[in-house]
């Protein structure tokens, strides 16, 4: 597996010499990795592939191609259970090996369940008419017309008789109860690729790991039977959200590397949920805490991360720059912020630091490319990824991965893209948040505190 992410390096010095290989600069080289564990980085300085999106050299590893070969391995299973699935190519493997005899099956999100091509414009919220357009631009087809055309079993997260959980957010296949990948990317053009209307994007800025573990197939494979039941057209057995039944975190071994894993959702009450388990994880750092998160709208990490600052810990926290400074954002927290919502209300229960965290910072990202990661390096040595946004609906509504990797070897690849972004990042209150806060002081005055609001979190992009 980890000749596949060399491929494209030696793609690029080959075509040094052409017009679409201008990357600048020596990229740094390839680092180890532990026994049995591998992972890609869409965006990482060290990879180049050839952009499927307009044909030209790019920085990065290719997710899909890992995807892709880890699919055509598979001899007798493939249990897929992802957001949104809209890569044509990756249906067209999945249909192969379903016509092979291999058993494949696919539990989606609602919202993305039904082909993009039978929907009508008229009938979509926005972001989906959006995206419906930029797949249809593309040209590539429909994938998920392309499995049922084949045959594929697919459900939802309707299937336990519900309206859905929060989200059915996972992002994981398991290939013969032998292979997992997970990670932060969604299995489309814009989580892995860019945006095929705007050839300045890159994708979201996304991993995905590759764990060769039996233990840690078995793990994932109860989790999908969980939301699988008896399959379509069988009885409402599928438990999705807090129909599973929470749990605590599983941990096995991966060829000497300890793994822990954590599914979501749980109650609020249940001493395992992950926001606990996550404050529990922050306050063991001895050393340095590094984040590189979509979403952080939790106010326990916040307080955590207050007392490991107080401890002489040393943080840098990266934050997506549309999330960053939304009103519910802890980033805020961590800069001395407080921002009213759309209502002119400020958040009870909200805790700015009286002197705001320096290690805050907005990476360099091309418009309409988003920092999708949900990770976390405690003291060079344990890394923290998965599905799992650090924020209350992540927790308590949502069917979701959490990842804890004990291995200093992993967290040197972890640690190597933070530091990626944050070379270049803007640090502090941006000049775009001073403007924020200064139009909401001109429409709001100070604003009010209000009850703690629902977790709001948008769609995936």
């Amino acid at each position: 597996m980890r000749s596949l992410l060399l491929v494209g390096g030696l793609g690029l010095l080959l075509a040094s010499c052409s017009s679409n290989a201008r990357l600048q600069g020596q990229p740094p080289p390839r680092l180890p990795l532990p026994a049995g564990i591998d992972v890609g980085f869409n965006h990482r300085t060290a990879g180049h592939y050839r952009s499927p999106i307009d044909g030209r050299w790019r920085q990065g590893d290719d997710l899909e191609a890992m995807l892709l070969s880890t699919i055509e391995e598979a001899h007798s299973e493939i249990a897929v259970a992802v957001q949104e699935l809209s890569l044509p190519k990756v249906a067209a493997a999945l249909a192969r090996q379903h016509q092979r005899g291999v058993r494949v099956r696919l539990v989606l999100e609602n919202t993305y369940s039904t082909p993009w091509s039978e929907q009508h414009p008229v009938d979509l919220v926005h972001h989906l008419r959006h995206r419906q357009a930029q797949l249809k631009a593309l040209g590539w087809g429909d994938a998920l017309l392309i499995l049922r055309r084949a045959g594929v079993p697919m459900l939802d997260d309707t299937a336990d008789g519900s309206a859905g959980s929060g989200l059915m957010h996972h992002k994981f296949l398991v290939v013969d109860g032998r292979v997992v990948m997970t990670g932060s990317a969604n299995f489309t053009p814009s989580g892995i690729h860019g945006d095929p209307d705007d050839r300045r994007t890159r994708g979201n800025v996304n991993h995905l790991l590759r764990f060769e573990s039996r233990e840690l197939a078995a793990v994932f494979l109860a989790e999908f039977e969980r939301l699988w039941g008896d399959g379509p057209g069988g009885q409402a057995d599928s438990r999705f959200g807090i129909g599973k039944g929470g749990g605590a975190p599983q941990r096995v071994i991966v060829q000497g590397t300890p793994v822990q894993v954590l599914f979501a959702p749980h109650r609020r009450s249940d001493p395992d949920n992950g926001l606990i388990w996550l404050g529990q994880l922050l306050a063991q750092a001895q050393r340095r805490i590094d984040l590189a998160l979509f979403v952080f709208s939790a106010q326990n990490l916040t307080n955590v991360l207050a007392q490991q600052h107080q401890n002489g810990v040393a943080m840098r926290v990266l934050a997506d720059p549309g999330f960053a400074n939304r009103s519910f954002s802890e980033v805020l927290d961590l800069l001395g912020v407080a921002l009213p919502d759309r209502r002119c209300k400020i958040e009870a229960g909200n805790r700015q630091w009286a002197e705001p965290l320096a290690g805050v910072g907005i990476p360099q990202l091309a418009g309409g490319d988003k920092l999708h990661h949900k990770i976390a390096v405690i003291d060079g040595k344990r890394v923290i990824s998965g599905s799992f946004n650090w924020s209350p609906s992540a927790a308590h509504q949502n069917d979701e991965t959490l990842l804890v990797i004990d291995s200093p070897v992993l967290a040197r690849h972890f640690t190597q893209e933070i530091d990626r972004l944050w070379s270049g990042a803007e640090l502090g209150i941006t000049a775009g948040l001073e403007r924020r806060i200064e139009r909401l002081r001109r429409t709001c005055g100070q604003g009010h505190a209000t009850t703690i609001p629902a977790d709001r979190e948008e769609p995936e992009p």
